[in-house]
């Protein structure tokens, strides 16, 4: 297994607390958001499209709807495949190579003649980002620990609030101007935009801390990490929070759009302003001493907010209302998302990127499971049902978080071994 040494000694010249030089710091943090932000990009861009696709397709609300599923399940996957590969090769081959698939998946889709090849165009853009979204949490997990982790994750987390912040905005305009093929082509620049600057990247797993094994011994070390309780109730707790945002992703331009009448670019604005509030709550964690009580906070909140939601969905028709409980909501699971990432990527330190890819698992079963249930029936209903059973799940794992001990107190800085 691959081991990471946390020193206390003298860190590289450099006045950043995480030891990297101060050129390449700020650079680091941009790059590893606009990886995570591959995620966002994948799936909320072209959510303001849905419905403007079923017609096109001449598909139900739940057949479109599995776009999100099969993009999911693609990133799901991908990190679990690419995860163990990256322990055993480096981060970048697998960086670079996922990027390419990325873009090559996205060309391809622009003609897609059917849903049906659109879908699987969604699952090999799925994997191709997924190389990204579970790289940016394991490159950060490779030179830094505790604390200075956490502070990391959460200052990606809240420049990645501009990812479902703006992704929903630019996909509103560019399916108004271009139709959903619009908002594809853009998909591709962006790709085309990481791969031009991955060559100034270095590097973060030196090859003596590679696994010298086979490639199914690394595999194998999944094992272990299921066997981690602390590891994979922080992953449950990541995972069901991210799938109560996928459900609201999913749901939200059907009732928006058809049900209350907002076009398009104003879909794509409301839903960028929303996701602000992800961005605040990210940071907010931080304010925590314990992030189990950050988390345990986010959980009720949650809660509260989703009953909330719920009830209103069910029996008041009124769009405001509708806001109303899901922007704190929004906040509440930005407080989670940036506990249960870094409590559980502190737990899976030993295997960073089978770790990752764990947790970024987690959120996507989740979320390819509540994506089309979000449209059976009577949409507003089935809605109120998911979010309600996912918030149940997120505040019960919340509650077991707070009860464990030990937890994230003190600042821990592992030397940065950057290589080019």
């Amino acid at each position: 297994m691959q081991t990471n040494s946390t020193s206390q000694g003298a860190a590289p010249a450099s006045s950043h607390p995480s030891g990297l030089p101060n050129n390449y710091y700020w650079f680091f943090i941009i790059y590893m958001a606009a990886l995570s932000a591959f995620g966002s990009f994948i799936n909320d861009m072209y959510v303001p499209s849905l419905p403007e696709m079923c017609r096109h397709f001449h598909a139900s609300t739940s057949t479109v709807q599995l776009g999100l599923s099969f993009g999911m399940l693609g990133l799901g996957l991908g990190q679990m495949i690419l995860g163990p590969v990256s322990d055993r090769v480096g981060r970048k081959p697998v960086l670079i190579g996922s990027i390419i698939l990325f873009t090559i998946a996205c060309v391809v889709s622009i003609f897609s003649p059917t849903i049906g090849f659109f879908l699987v165009c969604r699952f090999f853009q799925g994997v191709g980002g997924s190389g990204g979204y579970f790289l940016a949490r394991t490159m950060p997990a490779d030179i830094v620990g505790g604390r200075v982790l956490a502070k990391m994750m959460a200052i990606i987390g809240a420049i990645n609030g501009i990812a479902p912040a703006s992704a929903p905005v630019i996909g509103g305009f560019m399916a108004d101007a271009a139709g959903w093929r619009g908002t594809f082509v853009l998909l591709v620049v962006i790709g085309i935009v990481l791969l031009c600057f991955s060559p100034k990247l270095k590097e973060t797993l030196p090859v003596a801390k590679r696994e010298t094994g086979s490639l199914w011994e690394a595999f194998r070390g999944y094992g272990l990490l299921f066997r981690n309780r602390k590891f994979m109730i922080h992953v449950i707790l990541k995972g069901s929070a991210l799938g109560l945002l996928f459900a609201y992703v999913s749901s939200a331009p059907f009732i928006m759009q058809d049900h209350y009448g907002w076009s398009q670019s104003a879909f794509g604005v409301i839903m960028g302003l929303n996701a602000v509030l992800m961005a605040i709550g990210s940071m907010v964690a931080l304010k925590f001493k314990y992030l189990k009580n950050a988390a345990r906070f986010g959980g009720y909140l949650l809660l509260i907010m989703i009953v909330g939601e719920a009830v209103s969905l069910w029996f008041v028709d009124s769009f405001w209302v509708y806001e109303a409980w899901i922007v704190p909501a929004l906040f509440a699971m930005g407080i989670i998302f940036t506990a249960g990432n870094t409590l559980a990527m502190n737990e899976g330190r030993s295997d960073a990127g089978a770790a990752s890819a764990v947790l970024g698992l987690s959120g996507y079963v989740f979320g390819m499971t509540a994506s089309p249930l979000v449209g059976l029936g009577n949409l507003l209903h089935s809605t109120a049902i998911t979010f309600v059973v996912l918030a149940v799940i997120v505040f019960i794992v919340s509650l077991i978080s707070g009860r464990m001990a030990p937890d994230l107190v003190a600042s821990s800085i592992t030397t940065p071994d950057v290589k080019k």
